[in-house]
């Protein structure tokens, strides 16, 4: 990753600055997510604040911004379609209710310390999310390139000075660092680029563009009161409660596996290390606040948190400033911000990408095992295609498993350590389990092989009943020719599942070994 990212101690003026930068950021994204489910643009801004002043406070990972998500937002404008299909007007009293229990889901997932789980993730899942998120936030950013509320693309002069906008807004975030460090260079690149839009390029798609999109506003206009809380009304809870429980898991997991995917991410940024269980439960509590204040939920924004990483933005206050000061810009600060060009925005976005892309992993093509590369790729294609970075973490996972699998199955090896005239041991190197059984039990031929037979795991270990099995099996086998098999240098994780399945199995573990003290189980009569 280019070193747009370096690890630096956090402060209150850091933080301060950061997390206004970082409220003007989420403002567009909060909008265009509330699109996508289909509600209020306040409903999308609203939930940016709760889910980002309460995971700030209370979350795993300083530094680390949530707020409204495209992940939530496609599920979420499920929930307001069959919501609206009942009555029109009760979506969106579904979504809030969805949004209430998946956040009550989330909660019971940290209580129950399950956030340990993202250790699963290999290192080349975890290239191809980043890489692939990279390009799907470079991808977002393309249809700002039409003018609002068409489907017509930009031309000439204002293509042009759109183009340029955000070309001064990506210079002015790499160089203005050099001049001073004392504020963010993003900061001073949105206000530069607004006050030259507004004073020579008038003409240039706004947020107040972005906004009149939505129904009910013409004017682009950005004015809410804060919301007061409110139970979800008209949801048939006990007849409807499957759809709602499937929707609630579906979003609580999305937000999940999102927000521990990017607290990973910024830890290895800060080289520091974030709460996975903690981040769970106040995510939980952040969506179960937001569906009763009236938001679409939301989980933890991979952009917006790289946004604040590059400010300077380190400790809690940055995601507290941010909320904050979104909630202020809703209900006080509209007419400036409205102001804001989407050029500005753009250019943020594409210095994102480029600080968010694996730019190294593009020469492990060759000097990697090509297993990896395929995880890599995978994952990338998978999550630019479907733009569901949880779906693409689980195939990501998935095949990483099956080459492990595959890998680990070709590595079992038997030998003969020593053999006398009655007697033959064999020493096994490997790990038993269902992918490799079948390469163990082709080693041994009970009819032609000596009257006892020693299995040696010292350097072995039977890991699932599938292993359990096939040497049941092969006991079996040697029984019936009439020969004895035992095991020995077992070790104590391998006894204890041989103890625990003795009702099911009939081995003989060899009682002569001083180093393991292992009691015999007896043949079954």
């Amino acid at each position: 990753m280019i070193d747009f990212f370096k690890k630096q101690q956090g402060n209150l003026k850091n933080d301060s600055l950061s997390g206004l930068t970082v409220a003007l950021a989420l403002v567009p994204e909060a909008i265009a997510f509330s699109f996508i489910a289909k509600v209020d643009p306040l409903v999308g801004l609203w939930a940016a604040v709760f889910m980002g002043f309460i995971t700030a406070a209370f979350g795993g990972r300083p530094g680390m911004i949530s707020g409204a998500t495209g992940a939530i937002a496609v599920v979420a404008g499920k929930a307001v379609q069959h919501g609206n299909e009942i009555g029109e007007g009760i979506g969106l009293q579904y979504l809030f209710a969805v949004i209430m229990l998946a956040g009550a889901i989330q909660i019971l997932f940290g209580a129950l310390k399950l956030g340990r789980f993202i250790r699963l993730v290999p290192h080349p899942v975890m290239i191809g999310f980043v890489n692939g998120l990279a390009i799907v936030i470079l991808m977002a950013q393309f249809p700002s390139f039409k003018f609002p509320g068409t489907d017509e693309w930009m031309q000439g002069s204002t293509l042009g000075i759109f183009v340029g906008l955000i070309a001064i807004t990506m210079l002015i975030i790499q160089f203005f660092p050099k001049v001073t460090k004392a504020v963010p260079s993003i900061l001073v690149a949105i206000i530069s680029v607004g006050l030259l839009a507004f004073f020579l390029f008038k003409d240039t798609p706004t947020v107040s563009n972005v906004l009149a999109q939505a129904k009910g506003n013409p004017n682009g206009i950005l004015k809410g009161e804060f919301p007061m809380p409110h139970w979800p009304t008209n949801v048939d809870w006990l007849g409807d409660w499957k759809f709602l429980l499937t929707t609630a898991f579906i979003v609580a997991m999305v937000g999940i596996i999102e927000s521990l995917m990017t607290l990973q991410l910024i830890d290895e940024i800060t080289e520091t290390r974030g709460q996975g269980n903690r981040e769970c439960a106040a995510q939980g509590s952040a969506n179960f606040l937001s569906g009763l204040f009236g938001g679409m939920g939301g989980c933890a924004m991979i952009g917006q948190s790289l946004i604040n990483i590059k400010s300077g933005g380190r400790g809690r206050a940055s995601g507290i400033v941010a909320a904050l000061a979104l909630a202020v810009f809703i209900m006080v600060g509209g007419p400036v911000i409205q102001q804001i060009p989407i050029a500005a925005l753009v250019g943020v976005m594409f210095m994102v990408v480029i600080g968010t892309f694996e730019w190294s992993s593009l020469r492990t093509f060759g000097r990697v095992p090509l297993s990896d590369v395929i995880v890599i790729l995978s994952v990338t294609l998978v999550t630019i295609i479907m733009h569901d970075l949880a779906t693409a973490v689980f195939v990501g996972i998935i095949v990483s498993a099956l080459v492990f699998a595959w890998e680990s199955s070709r590595h079992v090896h038997v030998r003969v350590e020593s053999e006398t005239e009655n007697e033959r041991i064999y020493s096994l190197d490997g790990l038993l389990y269902f992918g490799s059984v079948r390469e163990f039990s082709d080693h041994f031929q009970a009819r032609s092989d000596c009257q006892n037979i020693v299995i040696d795991f010292a350097r072995a270990r039977v890991c699932d009943l599938s292993g359990i099995e096939a040497i049941n099996s092969l006991t079996e086998r040697y029984r019936q020719a009439g020969k004895t098999l035992k095991l020995r240098h077992l070790s104590k994780d391998c006894r204890r599942m041989l103890d625990r399945a003795d009702a099911l199995i009939d081995i003989e573990v060899a009682e002569d070994d001083p180093e393991y003290l292992v009691a015999r189980i007896s043949p079954r009569k």
